[in-house]
């Protein structure tokens, strides 16, 4: 069952009703709140990121006093237990019972792959983390909208990173065994390869993996490891490398080192160095006023998964002020949300391109300790990062979608 979030919700209503009893038909309309559904996750593997994201949202509704564009806002949250059936339940729910006029979430590729289909013939815009390559790429959904990334869109930069930069020429990838450890890590590969470098293995643990010692064993001979881990494992993996003695260098994806994650890992993440589309050391108005909110209302900075719903809070509002409010015109209000553009938000400046996905700055951190507390350090930035990197678009459409096989190891 879907639970309502809502500010003072049966006062505002009671209120409403008593105001338009007396107007005629459009003003009734235009009073009722917009009506936003959130898929998120709160049990399994990558239930800390699925709580952040509703943190994010609550957070941006109570610096907009749940307002936006001069209407009252409800948010209606739904858990889709972190698997597909669960999240193409929750989403009918929220269409077909709800009523809600857009939808931020899934988090998940494999939850959107679910819902993309049936999202697109209800013609519901959908603000989505989910990274899944295809839904701004081969399979476009055109009523989805992306402003965090694509799997590879955090990958391609840190591998040209590794490359020019640390000079790395040799590495062993190791991910999570689902589709956006897939998308990661090949992304990763194709940029590396093209800079002249050597992926020497790919290892897949299953999501719920326990133990890494097998996949562990197996690293050697390398110059460092790229680890694409999402929700809470992270820790984990970081962890028992530690306890391996493993010393070679780690990079990662935006996920890897998540601001959020920093209060919970201990020294085996000092000098791991991640790229991600959001850092919580970039000094904007917005970010400032996100990471005292964070702070103040959960006792922790934003990582990608809250300080991403409150950005995708920001697209909403753009678009909303674009349509004065309305929302009964779903195809005005998708052309709104592709329209957005933003320069002060907690990750920066960024666009989106015609396929409804960001082009943004993205960031390259190392995890240092200062004091007693660890942070990301932002040591360069990629502006204007598209999700096609510096490839063609017509040639980089042209390949198969980035996945576990392909590009296939060079032998």
């Amino acid at each position: 069952m879907a639970v309502r979030v809502d500010r003072r919700g049966f006062l505002a209503g009671a209120a409403g009703a008593a105001v338009t009893a007396s107007l005629p038909f459009p003003a009734i309309a235009q009073s009722k709140p917009v009506r936003i559904g959130l898929l998120t996750v709160k049990t399994g593997p990558l239930a800390a990121g699925g709580i952040q994201m509703e943190q994010g949202t609550i957070r941006f509704f109570k610096d907009r006093n749940y307002t936006m564009a001069g209407r009252k806002v409800e948010l209606v949250v739904a858990d889709t237990g972190g698997n597909p059936a669960g999240t193409k339940t929750k989403t009918q729910e929220l269409v077909e019972r709800e009523n809600v006029d857009m939808i931020f979430g899934p988090l998940a590729a494999f939850e959107l792959l679910a819902i993309t289909d049936y999202a697109a013939q209800a013609k519901m815009p959908i603000l989505s983390l989910a990274a899944a390559e295809d839904m701004t790429q081969r399979r476009p959904n055109p009523y989805f909208v992306r402003a965090s990334a694509t799997s590879s869109q955090n990958m391609h930069p840190l591998a040209d990173y590794a490359a020019k930069e640390l000079k790395f020429k040799r590495v062993i990838t190791i991910a999570d065994d689902f589709a956006f450890g897939h998308e990661q890590m090949a992304g990763f590969q194709r940029v590396f390869e093209d800079a002249g470098g050597r992926i020497v293995k790919k290892l897949w643990p299953p999501l719920v993996t326990p133990d890494y010692a097998p996949y562990l064993a197996q690293i050697s001979g390398v110059d460092a490891v790229v680890q694409g881990f999402a929700g809470s494992n992270p820790l984990k993996f970081m962890k028992q490398y530690q306890d391996q003695g493993l010393k070679l260098p780690v990079l990662g994806g935006g996920p890897a080192c998540d601001d959020a994650l920093l209060k919970s890992f201990g020294d085996e993440a000092v000098g791991l160095v991640t790229c991600s589309a959001y850092t919580s050391d970039l000094d904007t108005p917005s970010n400032k006023r996100l990471i005292d909110g964070m702070v103040r209302d959960y006792g922790n900075i934003p990582g990608i998964y809250s300080a991403g719903l409150y950005i995708n809070g920001m697209v909403a509002e753009a678009a909303l002020e674009k349509t004065g409010g309305k929302t009964d015109d779903r195809e005005a209000l998708n052309r709104a949300l592709r329209a957005v553009s933003l320069t002060d938000t907690p990750r920066g400046p960024f666009t989106f391109d015609h396929f409804g996905n960001v082009v943004g700055t993205f960031y390259i951190r190392r995890c240092e300790k200062k004091g007693d507390k660890l942070v990301n350090t932002t040591i360069k930035t990629y502006p204007k990062v598209s999700q096609f990197w510096t490839y063609d678009e017509k040639w980089f459409l042209s390949q198969p979608v980035y996945s576990r096989d392909y590009p296939p190891l060079k032998t």
